[in-house]
Order: structure tokens, then sequence, then C-alpha cells
């Protein structure tokens, strides 16, 4: 099974939810980036469940990445740039009383069939959210390269369960406006709040959208048929557990549209190229048009939820009921900002890099 995922900016993660390290190795950084630490500090913060009490999991890591190779003296050296996660706050006991049972809406069985029954079943092994954070470290390089030639990167909750917040100005992106909740409108927080702890009290969980925008982008990237841009962003975006949607622009809503209202008319601003609406997304034909890309993705309920839930059992093959313990996120939405943020920023550093 392969963890590699890239061209010319290509990210391997490795390890378990609940062995002793996870991590990430990143081939394609360019020589002499000063990183700024403290920045990718502050977006593993940001993915971690500290100041989430009561409705994130109890689980609590220090999430500190130890740069092992590929910097030096304060700056990328151009050798493979390798982060290493320490895990600690693991109680794998909760997970051996289920072992052979199939989570309902999980990734377990399928990970049993591929590895033929040799998969680390603990914290769901290499397919927790865990390995989200050495992919949010990843993208906090990318993020800085990025940010060099004038791309920034954001996104903030667009819903969770029937509460939903503003859009992004598909012009202008308010990248700025995000609270640290993830909110452009920061009054709609207790009612997102409620409905996970309600959702969480009952033994079940609840999902949600997250809208992200690419600004700075020139017009040009892409490379047709096989690499267009959101091939590129939709493959990262499925590489992040949960993710089960993904549209750009407009996306869907066009189905039941016009053409005519649809078309995003161009036109000149001085000598540069814009269009007056931006329904694509930023993207026609797999190419940027140099208008800001957008796009959101759907993410699931929490598929490890405490109401009992029929299954199977694999030791045995038999039909078994299901009654989990442990600590699990009523709601993956909530820590998932700074993870679509990362994914999205490895993707266009693939193709800009």
């Amino acid at each position: 099974m392969s963890a590699t995922w890239g061209n010319r900016f290509k990210i391997t993660l490795f390890g378990e939810s609940h062995g002793a390290a996870i991590g990430v190795v990143i081939d394609g950084v360019p020589a002499g980036i000063k990183l700024d630490v403290l920045a990718i500090e502050r977006d593993m913060l940001r993915r971690s469940a500290k100041g989430k009490e009561g409705i994130a999991t109890a689980r609590r890591e220090e999430d500190k990445a130890e740069i092992v190779s590929g910097y030096f003296n304060g700056y990328t050296t151009g050798m493979p740039l390798t982060a290493v996660i320490r895990n600690g706050d693991t109680r794998s006991a909760d997970y051996a009383r289920t072992a052979s049972l199939m989570r309902p809406g999980h990734s377990d069985y399928g990970y049993y069939v591929k590895s033929g029954g040799f998969n680390d079943y603990r914290g769901g092994g290499s397919s927790s959210g865990r390995l989200t954070a050495p992919m949010v470290f990843a993208g906090a390089v990318a993020k800085q390269i990025l940010a060099a030639k004038g791309v920034k990167v954001g996104a903030h909750i667009l819903s969770v369960a029937d509460v939903r917040d503003s859009s992004f100005d598909t012009i202008a992106p308010q990248l700025d406006e995000v609270d640290a909740n993830g909110m452009l409108d920061s009054g709609l927080w207790k009612d997102i709040k409620s409905r996970v702890e309600a959702a969480a009290a009952d033994g079940d969980s609840v999902g949600g959208v997250i809208e992200c925008a690419v600004c700075g982008l020139k017009a040009g990237v892409g490379e047709p048929l096989l690499d267009s841009v959101e091939s590129a962003i939709a493959h990262m975006m499925f590489s992040v557990p949960a993710v089960k949607g993904i549209q750009f622009g407009l996306g869907y809503a066009m189905c039941g549209m016009m053409g005519s209202e649809v078309n995003d008319s161009f036109y000149y601003d001085g000598d540069d190229v814009a269009t007056r609406t931006n329904n694509n997304g930023g993207v026609l034909g797999g190419i940027t048009t140099g208008m800001p890309v957008i796009f959101n993705v759907a993410i699931k309920p929490t598929a490890s939820i405490f109401k009992a839930q029929d299954t199977i059992d694999v030791s045995n093959e038999r039909d078994a009921r299901l009654e989990l313990r442990g600590r699990h996120d009523p709601c993956i939405v909530l820590r998932a900002v700074p993870v679509i943020e990362a994914a999205a920023a490895i993707a266009i550093c693939d193709l800009t890099v």
C-alpha cells in the first residue's frame, strides 16, 4: 500500500493513530526557504482538539512537529523535509474489545480485507483522522511557499447539520474575516456548538460542509486534460478522512440554471483580465482563469458513534452488535478547516512549485 502523492511537491505520510509516531516526508521543497515555525505551530493547534472541549475528542496530543531532515539554520536545504509527531495520549485497550467488529460507516472492513487482517486497528490505524496532523504540517509549509508567490489559501465552516454560515464572496473572498472557530459569522458558533453537543449526548454525530478559497493564482495553471486543477484538488480532498463530495463554484446548482446565468463574462481591468462573476469557481477546462479558486467539500458525520449498531464479527464470520467505547469526535468538521486548507495548498503547490 502506498501513502505517497504528488509529482513536483510530493508528500509521504507515515505512522498509525496509536503507534509511536506519525509524520510526513516532503520531496520538492525548494532550498533557501526561511520557515515560519510559529505559523506552522498555529495551524497544528487549529487542527488539535484543544479549545474545543465538550465538542471534540477527549484525546489530547501535544502535536509538536519535530523536523528531522531537510532543515538547517532556519532554512530548508532542498533535501526531503521530514517531520515526526509523537503520539502520547493513546488508550489502545478501548479498541481491543471490538477489534474484530467492523464499524459501520468506517474503513475498518476495507483495511481488514486489503491487509489480509494485518492492519493496525487501534484508533483506526493509518485510516485515522490522526494522520491529518502531518498533512497539516505539509500544508503549512506549502502555504508559505505559495505566500511568497502572492497566493493565499483560506477556508471556513460553511455548515454543520442545519446551521449555515455565510459564503465567501466569490470575487474577493473574506479570508481575513474568518474567526478562531472557523466562522465568518461568529454569532452562529453557539448554534453549532448546541447541535454538536445534542448529537454527542445522544451518542450520535453530525456532518457539514467546509468552503475553501485560493486567491492570487494567475491564469493558466493546470495541466489538461488529465492533470486539471480540479483533479489535483479533488485528489487531495478525498485523501482527507470523511470527505464524501466536492464542488467548484456553483457546482450542482448549475444543473438547474441556464448557460446565460452561469457563464462568467470576461472584461479588461486595466492590463488584467477578470470576470464579472465567478460562478465556475475560478477554473474553466481544468485551467485557472485568474479569479479566486473556490470550492466546498462535504464531510460526513463521524462514523464512530456510541449508539448500538448492527455489524459483522470477522473472527467468527457472524453478524454481531457493536457498542463502542473510547473517545471520538461527534463532529469532524470543527477541526477540519486547517486540514482542508492544507490539502488545497499541497495540491496547488504541486502544480506551481
